[in-house]
């Protein structure tokens, strides 16, 4: 859909979001991880506010709350939310998980028509952009403060700003990208690092030692999630970029992003030669085909869950410009469309409970957005990928790079950039600064059209972000 926003309301404020304030965010997004205190199901323990207290459980027509979310799309997700996390709720909820691009256009025409079904919206930050730019969203400016015994994160909530006054989503839950490996593969670890190190020092360029090492002698155990619908452009744009050129957008091709494509290229002949079907890396690592693999929290959990004794989890390499990381923090928004709206609020109450948050990583693997303390009997795997987590945003030389912002439908557009150039440069072995002259013409178009202003890790500028 169009916008006709002034450039400075499509800008993601840093008054109160600079980067260390963001990098200490998500550390006490996951400050708990010391590993005791929370009650250990959905309905262990009473709300703050009461079982209920001031929320309606039903909507007030009798039918079920709609909840549509770009969230827990996976099959196996979508019905943890339905049968675990939401059985405590005492009222019926329709949970969909829906892609980007109908989850926009729905919201977009109940608003157009003036009145929905839909009654809570989950998604992430970008996922929410262009709805508050269009003023779509109900302001929960007093919801968070009813709430506030929950300890959200405060720069969670200025997040949820973009900038103004109105709170257009109350945090939900947080997730990142992290790397496992088969203990196996530790015996060919390079000269000066050890399991250690690990979690506090690895380099890409001992990742690919390391993984040339294996190559040597087991063959090629590295893997990406490089299949349709696998993260691989997360790993563009929240990790290699960051790491090598410090930015994303504003650096796409200039000289260290060339250095970062060479790597990746060089690094690719050790990678599994079937990692272009692999849209989860849990199964490869339980199978054996991976030893060494990147992907997203919620992707991993199952391989850390089945063999925690056999895996470990670690946080990304770091590259010359620090230790670049992508977090995606999620939200819980009340369109204006909403039919009935303290129906939707008591959904929200709901999610954000403590225990609820608890079940929540228990069930998806998505962390809590609050300050609180974690269960003390989180399964040995989901700990593991807690504390590789915690060491991540801890990190002194962390460099955070948020999802996009303000892409609208755009987004899809958006990722086909960064997979196009790994198709041409990695696979095809294309020329690397032709190719990103090329995808820097796209990828600007792409901006253009979504009239997106630039987002960390790139710095704020006037207007449209200017591909560099």
């Amino acid at each position: 859909m169009g916008h006709s926003s002034s450039d400075s309301d499509l800008r993601l404020s840093r008054r109160a979001i600079t980067r260390r304030n963001l990098v200490r965010a998500a550390g006490l997004g996951t400050a708990g991880l010391a590993l005791g205190g929370l009650a250990s199901g959905p309905g262990a323990a009473a709300s703050p506010l009461g079982r209920g207290a001031g929320f309606p459980r039903r909507s007030q027509d009798g039918d079920s709350l709609v909840f549509l979310s770009t969230q827990l799309r996976p099959v196996e997700e979508a019905e943890k939310m339905r049968g675990t996390i939401l059985a405590d709720f005492e009222g019926e909820v329709e949970f969909i998980a829906e892609d980007t691009g109908p989850f926009n256009d729905r919201i977009a025409a109940e608003a157009e028509a003036g009145e929905g079904s839909v009654g809570v919206i989950g998604g992430q930050h970008g996922d929410f952009a262009s709805f508050a730019q269009d003023g779509l969203l109900t302001d929960l400016s007093d919801l968070a403060t009813e709430l506030q015994d929950r300890g959200f994160v405060e720069q969670y909530l200025e997040l949820g700003r973009y900038g103004g006054e109105v709170l257009n989503y109350i945090p939900w839950m947080q997730a990142t990208y992290v790397m496992v490996a088969n203990r196996e593969a530790l015996e060919y670890l390079p000269d000066g690092v050890d399991e250690a190190a690990l979690q506090t020092s690895l380099t890409y360029d001992q990742l690919a030692t390391w993984a040339g090492n294996v190559n040597e002698a087991e063959g090629q155990k590295l893997g990406f999630p490089a299949g349709e619908d696998g993260l691989l452009h997360r790993f563009l744009q929240g990790y290699g970029y960051p790491s090598f050129t410090g930015g994303v957008n504003t650096t796409f091709q200039n000289d260290d992003a060339v250095a970062m494509w060479e790597w990746f290229a060089g690094a690719w002949e050790f990678v599994n030669p079937q990692a272009l079907s692999y849209n989860n890396m849990d199964e490869p690592l339980l199978s054996g085909e991976v030893w060494i693999a990147w992907d997203h929290t919620a992707r991993l959990i199952g391989a850390l869950r089945e063999r925690p004794d056999d895996l470990i989890a670690f946080p990304a390499p770091r590259g010359p410009k620090g230790l670049g990381y992508m977090p995606v923090v999620a939200g819980l928004a009340i369109p204006k469309s909403a039919p009935d709206p303290e129906a939707a609020r008591s959904l929200i109450e709901y999610l954000t409970r403590p225990e609820v948050q608890a079940t929540t990583l228990r069930e998806v693997a998505f962390f809590p957005t609050t300050a609180g303390e974690l269960p003390g009997d989180l399964p040995e795997g989901v700990q593991a990928e807690a504390a590789a987590v915690l060491q991540t945003s801890a990190s002194e030389d962390a460099l955070q790079s948020l999802l996009p912002v303000g892409l609208g439908d755009q987004g899809g557009a958006y990722n086909k950039v960064f997979r196009d150039a790994f198709q041409s440069i990695v696979l095809d072995g294309n020329d690397v600064r032709e190719v990103l002259t090329e995808q820097a013409a796209n990828l600007q178009s792409v901006l253009d059209a979504a009239q997106a202003a630039c987002w960390l890790p790139d710095p704020e500028g006037e207007g449209v972000c200017q591909v560099g």
